[in-house]
């Protein structure tokens, strides 16, 4: 994927997403550098859209799960069935085995069936009736909550929000921007007629090169000061975890890989660093009801630690 491809990626999606153009290039970011997406944000910005539209741009299999709270792990992963006709079991693969899963409003299933997606996420892999399957590559969860509504929820522990690479919002977007949304969906959703304008594999290249992508010790170095900073500040009681450097460092790649270079800059990284690192840190409560949040923090830090020149 040069960076023509990856622009026309983010400018089909935005046929259909209007006015949040920094979320949808942390997506893209996320997803060359193999991790997952969680979308925090009001009902009706485009959560669900937004995840449609990602999957139809790059011609991927997509699976959509409605999380609910009696939904079974099974009905994620999948579940062995009894055949009458050879008179033994045969597994059903569940909707986690496609390229980009919508778990849509996630925090409404019971821990339980949340830790279903935990070895998905994290391996690539489905463990089931004694069995190791593996998930096909690329891989993405792109996981959605609601934070207005917390009746019958169920908050995401610290474990699993670890595992997503990025935390985004969509926001609301400006007003010329809605009223033009309104217009062009008068007849039509955009959605609807909505073309792919790069293959799979294109994107199965693309995700391998951006692990090419050079990174200078010197910035690597940056990378692990800012994690360590965390777990080192006054607010802050538990830091990030040696998994969001790692994950930082991959995001940096694609981040620079997209803006057509072969190596990562300190913009690169402070450019993608709140929303990689803020969701992972576990504020001190007195701090947290303060109103400090996650990227106040990161935000603080990224003007404390020195950056390479």
């Amino acid at each position: 994927m040069t960076k023509q491809l990856s622009e026309q990626i983010l400018d089909n999606i935005s046929t259909v997403i209007v006015g949040s153009t920094k979320s949808l290039e942390l997506a893209l970011f996320a997803f060359l550098a193999g991790g997952h997406i969680l979308i925090e944000d009001a009902p009706g910005v485009g959560k669900t859209t937004l995840a449609k539209a990602f999957s139809r741009s790059i011609d991927a299999l997509f699976k959509r799960i409605q999380f609910t709270p009696d939904l079974l792990p099974a009905d994620v992963t999948g579940t062995s069935v009894y055949e009458p006709a050879t008179q033994s079991f045969s597994f059903r693969p569940g909707p986690v085995f496609c390229n980009i899963l919508l778990a849509d409003e996630i925090n409404r299933a019971s821990p339980r069936t949340q830790s279903a997606l935990l070895e998905a996420m994290s391996e690539g892999q489905v463990s089931a009736d004694g069995n190791t399957m593996p998930l096909s590559m690329p891989f993405l969860v792109i996981a959605t909550q609601n934070p207005v509504e917390q009746h019958g929820t169920y908050p995401l522990p610290e474990a699993q929000l670890d595992r997503f690479a990025v935390k985004i919002s969509m926001g609301y977007p400006e007003k010329e921007l809605e009223l033009d949304m309104l217009e062009n969906q008068a007849k039509v959703h955009p959605l609807d007629v909505l073309e792919s304008v790069a293959t799979l594999d294109k994107v199965k290249e693309a995700v391998h090169n951006v692990r090419e992508v050079k990174v200078d010790r010197i910035v690597a170095d940056y990378i692990v000061s800012l994690t360590r900073a965390t777990r080192e500040h006054a607010s802050v009681r538990l830091g990030v975890s040696p998994r969001g450097s790692k994950m930082l460092y991959r995001i940096s790649q694609a981040s620079a890989y997209c803006d057509g270079r072969d190596f990562v800059t300190p913009d690169d990284v402070k450019k993608v660093a709140s929303s990689t690192l803020a969701h992972r840190l576990v504020i001190e409560a007195r701090s947290k009801y303060s109103g400090v949040t996650g990227h106040d923090i990161i935000d603080e830090l990224l003007n404390s630690v020195p950056v390479p020149v």
